[in-house]
Protein backbone atom coordinates (compact mmCIF):
# COMPACT_ATOMS: atom_id res chain seq x y z
CA UNK A 1 0.00 0.00 0.00
CA UNK A 2 2.78 2.54 1.03
CA UNK A 3 4.52 1.76 -2.40
CA UNK A 4 1.44 2.21 -4.30
CA UNK A 5 0.80 5.59 -2.70
CA UNK A 6 4.28 6.84 -3.21
CA UNK A 7 3.90 5.90 -7.07
CA UNK A 8 0.45 7.59 -7.47
CA UNK A 9 2.54 10.97 -5.81
CA UNK A 10 4.92 10.73 -8.34
CA UNK A 11 2.80 9.64 -10.87
CA UNK A 12 0.73 12.74 -9.62
CA UNK A 13 3.72 15.14 -9.34
CA UNK A 14 5.27 14.23 -12.98
CA UNK A 15 1.83 15.23 -14.51
CA UNK A 16 1.89 18.59 -12.48
CA UNK A 17 5.07 19.31 -14.07
CA UNK A 18 4.35 18.42 -17.31
CA UNK A 19 0.56 20.84 -16.69
CA UNK A 20 0.61 24.67 -17.80
CA UNK A 21 3.27 26.49 -19.52
CA UNK A 22 7.11 26.93 -19.24
CA UNK A 23 8.26 30.74 -20.49
CA UNK A 24 11.52 32.67 -19.68
CA UNK A 25 11.03 36.69 -19.30
CA UNK A 26 13.78 38.61 -20.13
CA UNK A 27 14.48 42.49 -19.58
CA UNK A 28 16.78 45.83 -18.87
CA UNK A 29 16.65 48.10 -16.87
CA UNK A 30 19.33 50.78 -17.53
CA UNK A 31 20.38 54.02 -15.01
CA UNK A 32 23.21 56.48 -15.07
CA UNK A 33 25.98 55.87 -13.33
CA UNK A 34 25.48 58.40 -10.37
CA UNK A 35 29.06 57.44 -8.50
CA UNK A 36 32.40 55.83 -8.76
CA UNK A 37 34.86 54.64 -6.77
CA UNK A 38 38.75 53.09 -7.56
CA UNK A 39 42.09 52.18 -5.90
CA UNK A 40 45.30 53.83 -5.72
CA UNK A 41 48.45 52.51 -4.34
CA UNK A 42 50.87 55.13 -3.26
CA UNK A 43 54.81 53.69 -1.90
CA UNK A 44 57.21 55.84 -0.50
CA UNK A 45 61.20 54.46 0.08
CA UNK A 46 63.63 55.60 2.84
CA UNK A 47 66.21 54.52 4.97
CA UNK A 48 63.82 54.54 7.97
CA UNK A 49 60.32 53.41 8.60
CA UNK A 50 59.64 56.89 9.85
CA UNK A 51 60.74 58.85 6.90
CA UNK A 52 59.36 56.34 4.55
CA UNK A 53 55.82 56.91 6.69
CA UNK A 54 56.53 60.41 6.34
CA UNK A 55 57.58 61.01 2.47
CA UNK A 56 54.15 58.30 1.61
CA UNK A 57 51.78 60.87 3.93
CA UNK A 58 52.98 63.87 1.66
CA UNK A 59 52.39 62.10 -1.27
CA UNK A 60 49.26 61.24 -0.04
CA UNK A 61 48.54 64.97 0.60
CA UNK A 62 50.01 65.65 -2.85
CA UNK A 63 47.04 63.56 -4.71
CA UNK A 64 44.34 64.74 -2.06
CA UNK A 65 45.69 68.73 -3.64
CA UNK A 66 45.49 67.67 -6.80
CA UNK A 67 41.94 66.01 -7.19
CA UNK A 68 40.67 68.78 -4.63
CA UNK A 69 39.50 71.06 -7.31
CA UNK A 70 37.61 68.24 -9.00
CA UNK A 71 35.43 68.27 -6.42
CA UNK A 72 36.86 64.76 -4.63
CA UNK A 73 36.44 65.95 -0.56
CA UNK A 74 39.09 64.50 2.39
CA UNK A 75 36.36 62.03 3.01
CA UNK A 76 36.47 60.71 -0.41
CA UNK A 77 39.63 59.50 0.10
CA UNK A 78 40.17 56.33 2.46
CA UNK A 79 43.27 54.61 3.62
CA UNK A 80 42.70 50.74 3.54
CA UNK A 81 45.45 49.41 3.92
CA UNK A 82 48.74 50.67 5.45
CA UNK A 83 52.08 48.58 5.54
CA UNK A 84 55.74 49.12 5.70
CA UNK A 85 58.11 46.39 5.33
CA UNK A 86 62.25 46.78 5.27
CA UNK A 87 64.70 44.70 2.92
CA UNK A 88 68.03 43.72 4.26
CA UNK A 89 71.12 43.73 1.66
CA UNK A 90 74.33 42.16 3.64
CA UNK A 91 77.42 43.82 3.91
CA UNK A 92 79.69 41.13 1.62
CA UNK A 93 83.55 41.37 2.89
CA UNK A 94 85.76 42.26 0.52
CA UNK A 95 87.87 39.24 -1.05
CA UNK A 96 91.58 38.97 -1.94
CA UNK A 97 93.07 40.23 -5.51
CA UNK A 98 92.96 37.46 -7.74
CA UNK A 99 95.98 34.88 -7.81
CA UNK A 100 96.93 36.60 -4.12
CA UNK A 101 96.72 33.66 -1.30
CA UNK A 102 94.85 34.31 1.33
CA UNK A 103 96.76 34.93 4.92
CA UNK A 104 96.69 32.24 7.75
CA UNK A 105 95.16 33.71 10.68
CA UNK A 106 95.78 32.95 14.38
CA UNK A 107 95.04 29.51 15.01
CA UNK A 108 95.78 28.31 11.46
CA UNK A 109 92.22 29.11 10.15
CA UNK A 110 91.95 31.73 7.67
CA UNK A 111 90.09 34.66 8.23
CA UNK A 112 87.59 34.25 5.22
CA UNK A 113 86.39 31.08 6.59
CA UNK A 114 83.83 32.51 9.11
CA UNK A 115 80.99 32.88 6.90
CA UNK A 116 78.15 36.08 6.07
CA UNK A 117 76.26 34.27 9.24
CA UNK A 118 78.54 36.41 11.77
CA UNK A 119 77.60 39.36 10.66
CA UNK A 120 75.47 41.58 12.82
CA UNK A 121 72.79 43.76 12.16
CA UNK A 122 74.76 46.74 12.41
CA UNK A 123 77.12 46.03 8.86
CA UNK A 124 74.09 45.55 6.85
CA UNK A 125 72.21 48.15 4.72
CA UNK A 126 68.41 48.48 4.84
CA UNK A 127 65.74 50.38 2.76
CA UNK A 128 62.03 50.82 4.34
CA UNK A 129 59.14 51.12 2.61
CA UNK A 130 55.50 51.98 2.74
CA UNK A 131 52.74 50.91 0.71
CA UNK A 132 49.44 52.42 1.60
CA UNK A 133 46.15 51.46 -0.34
CA UNK A 134 43.46 53.92 -0.25
CA UNK A 135 39.90 53.93 -2.04
CA UNK A 136 39.17 57.23 -3.77
CA UNK A 137 35.35 57.65 -4.45
CA UNK A 138 33.86 59.83 -7.29
CA UNK A 139 30.65 61.98 -6.08
CA UNK A 140 30.68 63.26 -10.21
CA UNK A 141 31.31 60.09 -12.69
CA UNK A 142 31.45 62.47 -15.58
CA UNK A 143 35.15 63.49 -14.55
CA UNK A 144 36.05 60.43 -13.57
CA UNK A 145 38.74 60.30 -16.40
CA UNK A 146 40.33 63.74 -14.85
CA UNK A 147 40.25 62.79 -11.90
CA UNK A 148 42.39 59.59 -12.85
CA UNK A 149 44.67 61.84 -15.34
CA UNK A 150 45.07 63.82 -11.87
CA UNK A 151 46.23 60.86 -9.82
CA UNK A 152 48.29 59.62 -11.72
CA UNK A 153 50.26 62.37 -12.35
CA UNK A 154 50.20 63.18 -8.59
CA UNK A 155 52.40 60.01 -8.32
CA UNK A 156 50.13 57.11 -7.88
CA UNK A 157 49.25 54.04 -9.09
CA UNK A 158 45.79 52.70 -10.31
CA UNK A 159 45.04 49.28 -8.93
CA UNK A 160 42.20 47.29 -10.29
CA UNK A 161 39.38 48.28 -12.31
CA UNK A 162 36.84 51.22 -12.00
CA UNK A 163 33.64 50.71 -10.60
CA UNK A 164 30.60 52.71 -10.92
CA UNK A 165 26.94 52.49 -9.05
CA UNK A 166 23.51 53.83 -8.24
CA UNK A 167 22.45 55.32 -4.96
CA UNK A 168 19.33 53.00 -5.05
CA UNK A 169 20.81 49.57 -6.15
CA UNK A 170 18.11 48.20 -4.67
CA UNK A 171 15.44 49.81 -6.31
CA UNK A 172 17.19 49.46 -9.89
CA UNK A 173 17.18 45.87 -8.99
CA UNK A 174 13.64 45.73 -8.23
CA UNK A 175 12.65 47.44 -11.57
CA UNK A 176 14.43 44.79 -13.79
CA UNK A 177 12.99 41.92 -11.75
CA UNK A 178 9.61 43.39 -12.28
CA UNK A 179 9.86 44.22 -15.96
CA UNK A 180 11.06 40.42 -16.88
CA UNK A 181 8.13 39.06 -14.96
CA UNK A 182 5.81 40.88 -16.98
CA UNK A 183 7.23 40.00 -19.62
CA UNK A 184 7.23 36.30 -18.65
CA UNK A 185 3.13 36.66 -18.12
CA UNK A 186 2.70 38.45 -21.68
CA UNK A 187 4.63 35.13 -23.37
CA UNK A 188 2.35 32.62 -21.17
CA UNK A 189 -1.04 34.94 -21.78
CA UNK A 190 0.06 34.81 -25.79
CA UNK A 191 1.03 31.07 -26.24
CA UNK A 192 -2.06 30.31 -24.25
CA UNK A 193 -4.02 32.26 -26.77
CA UNK A 194 -2.58 30.03 -29.40
CA UNK A 195 -3.56 26.68 -28.05
CA UNK A 196 -7.27 28.01 -26.71
CA UNK A 197 -6.50 28.38 -23.24
CA UNK A 198 -5.86 31.03 -20.50
CA UNK A 199 -3.09 31.74 -18.32
CA UNK A 200 -4.36 30.11 -14.10
CA UNK A 201 -1.84 30.72 -11.18
CA UNK A 202 1.36 30.49 -11.50
CA UNK A 203 3.18 27.40 -10.28
CA UNK A 204 6.98 28.08 -9.95
CA UNK A 205 9.16 31.04 -10.65
CA UNK A 206 12.80 31.28 -10.37
CA UNK A 207 14.83 34.56 -11.16
CA UNK A 208 18.19 35.94 -11.80
CA UNK A 209 19.81 39.56 -12.39
CA UNK A 210 23.19 40.82 -13.71
CA UNK A 211 24.96 44.03 -12.98
CA UNK A 212 27.34 45.00 -15.36
CA UNK A 213 28.59 48.60 -17.12
CA UNK A 214 28.63 48.12 -21.15
CA UNK A 215 29.03 44.60 -21.39
CA UNK A 216 25.58 44.08 -22.73
CA UNK A 217 26.03 46.50 -25.35
CA UNK A 218 29.02 44.68 -26.41
CA UNK A 219 28.06 41.65 -26.96
CA UNK A 220 25.29 43.19 -29.09
CA UNK A 221 27.80 45.00 -30.95
CA UNK A 222 28.98 41.33 -32.19
CA UNK A 223 25.55 39.86 -31.92
CA UNK A 224 22.88 42.44 -33.41
CA UNK A 225 19.85 42.03 -31.47
CA UNK A 226 20.97 40.15 -28.73
CA UNK A 227 18.47 40.26 -25.83
CA UNK A 228 16.26 41.98 -27.70
CA UNK A 229 16.01 45.50 -29.17
CA UNK A 230 15.92 47.17 -26.41
CA UNK A 231 19.05 46.33 -25.21
CA UNK A 232 21.18 49.56 -24.28
CA UNK A 233 22.51 52.27 -26.89
CA UNK A 234 24.88 54.12 -24.52
CA UNK A 235 28.05 52.29 -23.91
CA UNK A 236 29.11 53.27 -19.53
CA UNK A 237 25.23 53.02 -18.70
CA UNK A 238 24.57 50.88 -15.71
CA UNK A 239 22.35 47.67 -16.66
CA UNK A 240 20.74 45.32 -14.87
CA UNK A 241 19.48 42.32 -17.03
CA UNK A 242 16.84 40.39 -15.00
CA UNK A 243 15.86 36.69 -16.05
CA UNK A 244 12.96 35.15 -14.89
CA UNK A 245 11.66 31.69 -15.42
CA UNK A 246 8.27 30.77 -14.49
CA UNK A 247 5.76 27.70 -14.72
CA UNK A 248 1.69 28.64 -14.97
CA UNK A 249 -0.94 26.95 -14.78
CA UNK A 250 -3.37 26.44 -18.07
CA UNK A 251 -7.17 26.36 -18.08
Amino acid sequence: MIAEKESSMIAARAQTQMDGVMVIGEAIWRVAPERAEFLIEITASAATAAQALHDNQLKSAQVMQAVAPMGVQQSDLQTISLKVYNLYAPVLPAFPAYGVLPTIGAGGFSPYGMGAGSMSAEIQSAAYHARNVLRLNVRDPRRLGEIVDAVTRAGAVIVGSLAVGVSDEAGARRHALEAAGKDARAKADALAVATGKHVDDAIAIAEDIVASNGVLTALRSVVPFTLGAGAPEVAGELEYYARVSARFRLK
